[in-house]
Parts: C-alpha cells; sequence; structure tokens
C-alpha cells in the first residue's frame, strides 16, 4: 500500500449491495461485518419506494424484540460515524483519525442513474476521499483453495499506485459498474474489489469469501476489522462441503 494516498488516510466508503453483484453474501457480509464492528450509525436511508422492486426483494413479516408483528422492508443504507466521529483501528493496531463510511443493502431494480447521482451527491456531503466497491462472483474454481479476490481500478494513478490492472471485462453489468462508472466520471477515486466464490456452493452464505475480501480490504486501505467467529465460520464453511462431497 502507497505511504500516502486516499485509500489509507482519507474518508473512506466501501459498497456493497445484495443480489447479483453478491455471490455466497460476501460482499454485503463483509458491508454489514464493518458496520458492526466499528459501531457505525445509520446515517440516511435511501427511498425504497424509488429503487426497490419489492416483487424481487420481498419485505418480511415478523416478531420484533417486544413482542410486537411488523413489517421489516429491504433497506438500502448509509452508516458512517456519529457527530464526534469514531477512532478506526489502523493495521498497526493504533486508533487513526479517520472515517468510514459505509453504504449496503439489495441491489436497487429501477432509476439507476438517479440512483448514482443521488450516492455521488451524498459523497460530496459526506466529504469522501476514496471509495471500495466490493462484489463476489461465481466462478468455476474449488472451494478447498484460497478464495482469490481481484482487484481493479480506472484511475491510472490508483493502478499505478497500487499495481492492479484495469478490468477488461465486457458484458452485463450490475449497480457495482454502474455506479462506478459515475463516481469515476465524477472524479472521485475508487478501487473495485471481486471475489471468486465456487460455483457449485451458491446457496449457501460463504464466509470464507467474505474473509479473503476483509483481508485485502485491510491490505488496501489500513483498516482492521476484527474478524469475530469468521476464521471459524470458514473452516466450518469447507468441513462442511467437504462432508457433502463424500
Amino acid at each position: 500500500m502507497p505511504q500516502h494516498s486516499p485509500f489509507s488516510d482519507g474518508r473512506l466508503l466501501v459498497v456493497a449491495f445484495e443480489g447479483w453483484n453478491d455471490a455466497g453474501e460476501a460482499a454485503s457480509g463483509l458491508a454489514r461485518r464493518i458496520v458492526e464492528s466499528l459501531e457505525l450509525d445509520e446515517l440516511r436511508e435511501l427511498d425504497g419506494e424509488r429503487y426497490v422492486d419489492y416483487q424481487f426483494n420481498r419485505p418480511n413479516v415478523g416478531t420484533d424484540e417486544n413482542g410486537g408483528r411488523g413489517i421489516q422492508w429491504p433497506r438500502i443504507v448509509l452508516h458512517g460515524p456519529g457527530a464526534e466521529g469514531r477512532p478506526v483501528i489502523g493495521a498497526t493496531g493504533s486508533p487513526s483519525e479517520r472515517d468510514v463510511y459505509v453504504l449496503v443493502g439489495p441491489e436497487p431494480s429501477r432509476t439507476w442513474r438517479g440512483f448514482c447521482a443521488e450516492i455521488i451527491d451524498l459523497a460530496d456531503v459526506y466529504s469522501i476521499d476514496a471509495v471500495v466497491f466490493v462484489g463476489a462472483m461465481l466462478a468455476d474454481v474449488p472451494h478447498t483453495r484460497p478464495i482469490s479476490v481481484f482487484v481493479s481500478s480506472e484511475n491510472a494513478g490508483v493502478r499505478a499506485a497500487f499495481d492492479v490492472d484495469r478490468s477488461s471485462y465486457e458484458g452485463p453489468t450490475g449497480i457495482l459498474g454502474v455506479l462506478a462508472d459515475a463516481m469515476d466520471s465524477a472524479g472521485l477515486t475508487t478501487l473495485s474489489l471481486w471475489a471468486s466464490v465456487p460455483h457449485y456452493v451458491h446457496n449457501s452464505p460463504s464466509p470464507k469469501a467474505t474473509l479473503s475480501l476483509l483481508d485485502k480490504i485491510e491490505e488496501l486501505t489500513d483498516v482492521t476489522v476484527p474478524r469475530g467467529s469468521l476464521l471459524d465460520d470458514a473452516t466450518e464453511w469447507e468441513e462442511g462441503i467437504d462432508a457433502l462431497a463424500a
């Protein structure tokens, strides 16, 4: 990692969405772990009526901790530090003065250009310096090997600083690709991370892929997020697949 860069020194936004961009729930799992571990607050909820198709992302009915029944709606939420900020633990183990923000929720079903414009406005409101897009894709890879994470950027300076490539993918894209293009055009500094999840275990969450993304985030941004039970969960995930195959 460069000694000084927007990814190591500035305000960092991590973006992940459930759905097409999120094989094995690896990306959204990473985003929610960051929110929980860094105790980030909810800063802004985007209008679900405008962006979410509730026939595709169904609301859930359930009982809350007080015994009341109600509807839980799919939510796209920007999380971040409260008014006083919150220290972030760097890779050295000492607190830094950085602010980390996380945007997570279901992939929008419509009005993508309007959605991108709103997120770019929020990045301006919160003075975001750098953005990391996190996704996961199904691939022809074995579950027994380390989960690979492909890192790319459209910014020539970022590619040179981190020795990463420009993506050569051509074809259908999700909201991560669209939002990354919009943010690059708006002058924001971005990186994209994609984990490769074994295609034959796509129906279950993949903590091993989440762990690989978390390791890569730490390597690139100098932000350490406690692993919690992720190491044990990743081991159990691999052993469970081995048992099914035996």
